[in-house]
């Protein structure tokens, strides 16, 4: 399986885009003696989105195409089965896009696997921002969706090549799991019991 070469030069450019922006907002707060912080949370906008619209299409397009440059073999997205756009719309699910000066930078799912249980997918975050805290504030993003959908509990699953989202998810606190589903690519599969009592709203 191949990687989609024109799919990651378009991802390289459009991460360069994200980074100049980064940098000029990032001297402007410097400038004004303001943390970096300050950046992050002035910045940096995470809104509820339909899954097929231009914005959602944009970042799982990158985040395929990530997934097939780093996994061994590439990558075959599944677009009918557990990863169709119809498990991540309302009361049973959600999509999320995170938003940087304008630009869509980032993206993840909700879905319900049975009444109480949910699964996270497409969590991606572009490499531009990344370091930044940006997928942190997406997955808490993420957990508040699945309050709202009255889940107590939520699953992911991850490739090893992906250590990013390893350290994320055992920081964050879930812990490892025998196999809960078929995915092919998973090598890694997480669980965690989410806290009552937070707030519902998918944005920040």
């Amino acid at each position: 399986m191949g990687v989609d070469r024109s799919a990651v030069r378009q991802i390289r450019a459009f991460n360069r885009t994200v980074t100049r922006r980064l940098g000029v907002l990032n001297e402007r707060y410097l400038g004004r003696g303001a943390p970096v912080g300050a950046l992050r949370a002035a910045s940096v906008e995470i809104r509820p989105a339909r899954p097929r619209s231009a914005e959602a299409r944009h970042c799982l397009e990158q985040y395929f195409a990530e997934l097939a440059s780093r996994f061994r073999g590439g990558f075959e997205p599944d677009t009918r089965g557990v990863g169709a756009a119809g498990h991540f719309m309302p009361p049973k699910g959600a999509l999320l896009i995170v938003w940087l000066l304008g630009e869509p930078v980032g993206c993840g799912a909700v879905r319900t696997l049975e009444p109480g249980v949910g699964e996270i997918k497409r969590m991606w975050v572009s490499p531009a921002v990344r370091g930044l805290g940006v997928g942190r504030r997406l997955l808490e993003a993420l957990e508040r969706v699945a309050r709202g959908c009255k889940l107590r509990v939520v699953r992911l699953d991850t490739n090893a090549a992906l250590s990013e989202a390893l350290r994320l998810y055992r920081s964050s606190g879930y812990r490892e799991i025998d196999r809960f589903n078929d995915n092919p690519y998973a090598q890694h599969w997480f669980e965690k019991t989410l806290r009552r009592g937070c707030g519902q709203r998918g944005g920040s």
